[in-house]
C-alpha cells in the first residue's frame, strides 16, 4: 500500500474559537485524517506578529489543543503541537530569508491589509509571515496544504521559494500543493462580516446552549420578513446559510419551503437551528469540558506531538544544513 502524503496547516491561538473557523478549517481537518498524513500545528511564533498580553499565551495555546483534539485531532491520528516547541521553524525561515525577495513580500495583500489596520505595529515578522509560512510546510516535506482562497497567494509564494531552494542547493524540498477542501466561510451574526471575536458576531465552538441561543435570537435574518405573517427569502438569510451548514438535508428543505411561505417565522427558524447546533457541536463542547478538567492530558498531547514533529525536523534540517554548506 503506497505512503500517504503528508500534510501540513496551522492556526494562530489568538482567542476564542468560533463556529466560523470549525466551519471554514477544523471540520475538514478532521475529514482530511481519512487521506492524509496529517500535521496541524499552533502557530505561536505567527501570533507575536500581532499585538498580544504575552500572560495570556500559554492559556490560549492549551485553550485551543483542547477545542482541537475534542474535535478530533486527536494524538492517534494526527500530529498536534505548538510550534514554539520545534526553533527548527525559525532557523529554516532564517535560512529561507536569504533567497526570498522584499519586493515580493511587500507585495502580498495580507501584509498591506494587516498594515493598514495597525499602522503602528508593521513589524518585520508580518513582513517575514509567508516566509515563516513556507518553513512550517516544508519542515515536514508536506505535498499537501489545505487552504483558503486568502491564502492561495502565500501557498504561491512558498512554491517559488521552493523552486528557488532547489534550483540553489539541491532538490531538497517537494512543491507543496494546495488541497481544495470543503470549507465554508459564513458570515457573522450581523449578516454584514465574516464571524470575528473582534466585531462580538460570533458563535464559539464549545459555548453552551443557552448563551448560543442569546445570541441567535437578535441575529440578523431577511429584512424582508418585518412581520410574521411575510414570506421570505431563504437565499439572502445568514440563518439560512447556518442550516445548510449544520441541519440535516430534511431539516434544510423544511426550513427553505417553510420560510418561503411564511410557514414558520424567524424565532422558528432560529430554535431549528440552535437544536442542529447542538446536534454537532454538543458532543464537542463535552469533550472539551473532559479535557480542560484534565489539563495535563493536553499538554501530554502536546507534548507527544511535539517529540514526533521533532523527528522529523532534526531530519530535515540536517540535509538542509549539508546543503546550504553549514555541515560536512
Amino acid at each position: 500500500m503506497p505512503a500517504r502524503q503528508r500534510l501540513f496547516s496551522g492556526i494562530q491561538p489568538t482567542g476564542v474559537v468560533h463556529i466560523g473557523n470549525y466551519l471554514g478549517a477544523i471540520r475538514n481537518w478532521v475529514r482530511l485524517l481519512e487521506s492524509y498524513e496529517c500535521t496541524y500545528c499552533i502557530v505561536d511564533y505567527h501570533a507575536m506578529t500581532i499585538r498580544y498580553e504575552p500572560s495570556e499565551m500559554q492559556g490560549r495555546i492549551q485553550e485551543l489543543a483542547a477545542v482541537l483534539i475534542a474535535s478530533g485531532l486527536t494524538p492517534d491520528r494526527c500530529t498536534l503541537y505548538a510550534q514554539s516547541e520545534l526553533p527548527e521553524h525559525a532557523e529554516l525561515c532564517w535560512i529561507l530569508t536569504t533567497i526570498a525577495g522584499l519586493g515580493e513580500l511587500e507585495r502580498m495583500t495580507q501584509f498591506k491589509d494587516k498594515s493598514e489596520q495597525d499602522r503602528d505595529n508593521v513589524n518585520l515578522g508580518l513582513l517575514a509571515y509567508p516566509v515563516l509560512q513556507t518553513a512550517d510546510i516544508i519542515l515536514f516535506k508536506a505535498t499537501a496544504v489545505p487552504v483558503g482562497e486568502d491564502q492561495l497567494q502565500h501557498l504561491e509564494l512558498a512554491r517559488e521559494i521552493v523552486r528557488r531552494f532547489n534550483r540553489k542547493f539541491g532538490p531538497v524540498f517537494p512543491e507543496p500543493q494546495a488541497v481544495t477542501t470543503q470549507g465554508a466561510r459564513v458570515l457573522g451574526l450581523d449578516g454584514k462580516a465574516k464571524m470575528s471575536k473582534s466585531l462580538n458576531n460570533y458563535i464559539g465552538l464549545v459555548e453552551t446552549p443557552a448563551e448560543i441561543w442569546d445570541k441567535l435570537r437578535p441575529a440578523v435574518t431577511d429584512p424582508q420578513r418585518v412581520r410574521r405573517s411575510d414570506p421570505g427569502r431563504p437565499e439572502i438569510c445568514n440563518i439560512y446559510a447556518l442550516h445548510r451548514q449544520f441541519s440535516a438535508p430534511d431539516r434544510i428543505h423544511l426550513v427553505e419551503r417553510e420560510c418561503r411561505s411564511a410557514g414558520i417565522g424567524c424565532i422558528d427558524c432560529k430554535k431549528l437551528l440552535a437544536e442542529s447546533l447542538e446536534v454537532e457541536i454538543g458532543p464537542i463542547r463535552q469533550r472539551y469540558q473532559a479535557l480542560r478538567a484534565d489539563q495535563e492530558q493536553v499538554i501530554g498531547s502536546l507534548r507527544q506531538g511535539a517529540e514526533r514533529a521533532r523527528a522529523v525536523a532534526h531530519q530535515t534540517m540536517d540535509e538542509v544544513r549539508r546543503a546550504v554548506g553549514l555541515r560536512e
